[in-house]
């Protein structure tokens, strides 16, 4: 066969197979948004941490949170927070729609009112109406982004899509959001939001910053109880 013929036969089957097999890892930017809120929505529970590296200059806020949410709703972990007196991170548990902590100087465990610390109930970080689901529903022109690896041990292959959050929606998460949010979403091959990070004005009068949450360990069962 000439040389010139099969390169372009080669050519004609490398299109065809590209057409037929080479399906793109992302499906329907909505589709995949969907199906990540429900797995979140349906899960007993699971692992999450929230962070920045960036909390503006002379904010009152919160600079972390780590530990475990479930359906009960109940959180147990940790709250990092920066206050007038400094930045502290503190024990939380919030159960049956209390919060309490060990704060700093204080014996045992305190009722303490998150929003004052500029952060949600942890618990209701799985919330349908204000939570992290809520996040997903509320994500407008979603897009596809590139494949990027993650989960544990770095070994998944994640679809990321990208959106715009109102503000009225990310106020859930952090109280005081304004404006629009870029939100970019990274997505498991079984529909598991891995992690998410929103970007845009979380306090008002101070430059935009980015919180990136990472969520584990889908199914997690624990039974939480007030201290």
């Amino acid at each position: 066969m000439p040389l010139r013929r099969l390169v372009v036969l080669v050519l004609a089957v490398a299109v065809v197979t590209t057409g037929c097999g080479g399906k793109s890892s992302h499906e329907d930017p909505s589709a995949a948004l969907k199906a990540a809120q429900q797995k979140l929505e349906e899960t007993s529970g699971v692992s999450l941490s929230l962070s920045t590296d960036d909390l503006p200059d002379g904010v009152q806020g919160l600079k972390s949170a780590s530990g475990t949410v479930t359906d009960a709703p109940a959180y147990d972990g940790t709250l990092g927070v920066v206050t007038s007196i400094g930045s502290f991170s503190v024990p939380v548990k919030s159960v049956d729609g209390k919060v309490y902590a060990q704060i700093p100087l204080t014996p045992g465990w305190s009722e303490v009112n998150p929003a004052d610390y500029g952060a949600p109930d942890p618990a209701d970080l799985l919330s349908g109406d204000k939570g992290v689901p809520s996040l997903l529903s509320a994500t407008s022109d979603p897009k596809s982004g590139k494949d990027v690896r993650g989960g544990t041990g770095n070994k998944e292959v994640l679809s990321t899509y990208t959106g715009t959050v109102p503000g009225s929606a990310v106020s859930s998460i952090i109280p005081g959001a304004t404006g629009s949010f870029d939100a970019t979403y990274a997505v498991a091959s079984d529909g598991e939001l891995r992690q998410a990070a929103l970007t845009g004005v979380f306090y008002a009068g101070h430059p935009a910053s980015t919180y990136t949450l990472v969520v584990t360990d889908y199914g997690t069962s624990k039974d939480i109880t007030a201290p």
